[in-house]
């Protein structure tokens, strides 16, 4: 057993490259760090599982896999390009769709658990 929820310490994430330097990705505020730690799965496989955490400011992405999300610190808000919005706390669980244009603002630095799919998988990256 593994467990993923807010009074057990998440360690162990790894440093994502710059989401400026990351293609598909365009910051729209401040300049939020990503890391990430995987605990099933690899970036080349269909489906994937671990911790991903990202520090404040705002960025907007395509979604590359179906995935679902369950935020176990920090607070962030998901914008649609409807404008449509909700915000995320602890203990909040969410779905985004493969193809979905998010953009992903990032109130206090975010830790959340995620399981993604995508059977054409040809390296999904958060």
């Amino acid at each position: 057993m593994k467990p993923y929820c807010k009074n057990v310490v998440q360690e162990n994430l790894v440093s994502l490259p710059s989401l400026h330097d990351t293609p598909g990705y365009e910051i729209i505020e401040g300049d939020p760090r990503c890391s990430i730690r995987l605990d099933v799965g690899s970036s080349s496989t269909p489906s994937r599982l671990g911790i991903w955490m990202c520090t404040p400011g705002a960025f907007r992405c395509i979604e590359k896999g179906d995935e679902l999300q369950t935020v176990i610190e920090g607070k962030l808000s998901l914008i649609l390009d409807d404008g449509s919005s909700q915000d995320f706390e602890p203990g909040d669980s969410f779905y985004t769709q493969k193809g979905e244009r998010v953009t992903w603002k990032i109130v206090e630095t975010v830790k959340k658990v995620f399981f993604t799919y995508d059977p054409e998988n040809s390296s999904v990256t958060e």
